[in-house]
This record gives structure tokens, C-alpha cells and sequence, in this order.
């Protein structure tokens, strides 16, 4: 039995994933809200290992992504983008591109059917792209982020955010409150502002048709979904379908511990080996 964990510290969230034998067996994911990511890390490795009936040593390698390359228990770390793309694969195997779409910014990458990167291009962290962007602006408007996707499907009249810059956007937004213009109107004018980024993102890799797989804390925004899926049509985007998929936000961790296992496997077949030279050398 081979068990491997995946754990992505986000700017958000800490998720954490175990798999055994390559199938997915247990899933967790904490807000950070103002704790300690390192810590929350090790509390919720813990909590899931406990959960399942299993324990530390049962691990055979616990890989981090993310922002958590200094998890002092972890067996190695793997750059956030490869874990997304393999992740992403897992998750949905006819994806051919992950948009990732998290708190500080946004990530297109281009893959084949393996989750090999292929391209990527990022949005800057200045940009109007991001959660933190978008709650900030749901918190102002009194809006939960649960309602944000409903609200902004109902809109009747998108009122765009023009601004690049995430501070000069909600300067945007006070005065489109001012103006009187609808909640509905102002959060589907944001998710347009963003999609169209998106979307350009998108093109910049190459990618030409497929499935293009959102990850990170916004996949699950139906707001967010719609209005990509609109300006790919707006953009003469054709043969790309953005979907998401219920575990999305997951899909880093995913994608950590099963490059974990890979590196696991790996490292055991380079030391049978050397075991095995190790008495013929001695012979000569």
C-alpha cells in the first residue's frame, strides 16, 4: 500500500488531499483567515490522517505546492504550476488547458493529455483578476461570495470595470455605487472585466480548441464561468469550452501528490538498482 499526501498553501486556503495506490481516498480544505498557514498545514495533515486511520509513517511521500516549500514535514515540493496542470488532467482528462484562478492572480496553462505544460502566461498581481479583488468588492457591496455567481447570472445590464489596476477598478466600483447602477449589473461588469483577461490569457498560449478546466478559489464561480464562456464567443474563440468541476479548488494538491508519487516510485527503482550493483561490485 502506497500513500501519498498532496498539500497547497494558497493565499486563501491550505488543501489537503491523500491518495492511496493512485485513487483519491480523503480531501480537506481550511481558510487561513489571519492563522498561521505553516501550522494549519500541519494541523490539517494531522486531522486527515487521523480521520482516515492512518498515521504519519503510513506516508510515503508528502509533496507541498503553493507557498509551501518551507512545510518542515514535507518529502518535497513542486511548482504550482505542473501540479494545476496535472491536477487539472485529473480531474477532467479532456482538458487541454487549466485556467488557475486564484486569490493574488490569474494563470492560463496550455498542456497535452498527460498535464505536461506546454505554455502559460500570468496575470500581474496588481491586476483586477483575482479573488482577493473580487471579494474585496463583494465585501463592500455587502454581498456574500456564495451569492456573488447568482447575482451576477441575473444582471440586465453589465456595467464593465475599464481599470486594469485592482485599486483603480474598485475606485470604479464606489462610483458605480454612487451612480445608483445595480449589484447585479456592477458583479457581472467585474466578471466580464475578468474573463476577458481570461480569455486573452487563453490565446497567448497557443492553445486552439479543447477543454479549458478553471482551478483555484474562483473555479466554482458560476458568474465567472458564464461570462468566460460568453467572451470566448465575443472573441471568435472558437473550439475551446471552459467547464469547472466540483473539486476544483483541490486541484493542486491533486496534482502535488500524485507527482509525489511518481517521485516516489522513481527514487525506489534507483535504489533497487543500486542495491543490486552493490554485490556484484564487490565480487569484482
Amino acid at each position: 500500500m502506497t500513500i501519498t499526501a498532496g498539500i497547497d498553501i494558497g493565499s486563501g486556503a491550505v488543501k489537503t488531499v491523500l491518495f492511496r495506490n493512485g485513487t483519491w481516498v480523503a480531501k480537506r480544505v481550511e481558510r487561513i483567515r489571519r492563522r498561521d498557514p505553516m501550522d494549519l498545514a500541519r494541523q490539517s495533515f494531522d486531522e486527515e490522517l487521523k480521520e482516515h486511520g492512518f498515521s504519519e509513517k503510513d506516508v510515503a511521500y508528502t509533496a507541498t505546492t503553493g507557498e509551501g516549500e518551507n512545510v518542515k514535514f514535507a518529502t518535497g515540493h513542486f511548482y504550482s504550476m505542473t501540479t494545476h496542470a496535472r491536477g487539472g488532467v485529473f480531474l477532467n482528462p479532456q482538458a487541454r488547458a487549466v485556467l488557475d484562478i486564484g486569490a493574488l492572480n490569474g494563470r492560463a496553462i496550455y498542456i497535452d493529455e498527460r498535464g505536461k505544460v506546454l505554455s502559460y502566461k500570468m496575470t500581474s498581481q496588481c491586476a483586477s483578476g483575482s479573488g482577493q479583488f473580487l471579494e474585496n468588492i463583494a465585501r463592500y457591496l455587502g454581498v456574500a461570495l456564495e451569492d456573488i455567481g447568482t447575482l451576477s447570472r441575473s444582471a440586465a445590464n453589465p456595467e464593465k470595470v475599464s481599470s486594469i489596476c485592482a485599486v483603480l477598478a474598485e475606485t470604479d466600483v464606489i462610483n458605480m455605487v454612487s451612480r445608483g447602477i445595480a449589484t447585479a449589473d456592477i458583479l457581472k461588469g467585474i466578471h466580464i472585466s475578468m474573463a476577458s483577461r481570461l480569455a486573452r490569457l487563453l490565446k497567448i498560449t497557443g492553445i486552439k480548441s479543447g477543454t479549458v478546466l478553471l482551478t483555484g478559489g474562483l473555479a466554482l464561480d458560476e458568474g465567472l464561468l458564464a461570462a468566460l464562456q460568453e467572451e470566448l464567443v465575443n472573441e471568435k474563440i472558437v473550439g475551446i469550452t471552459a467547464v469547472n468541476h466540483p473539486d476544483s479548488i483541490y486541484a493542486g494538491a491533486i496534482g502535488a501528490a500524485l507527482w509525489g508519487a511518481f517521485r516516489h516510485e522513481r527514487l525506489k527503482e534507483l535504489q533497487e538498482r543500486a542495491t543490486n550493483r552493490e554485490p556484484a561490485q564487490a565480487s569484482a
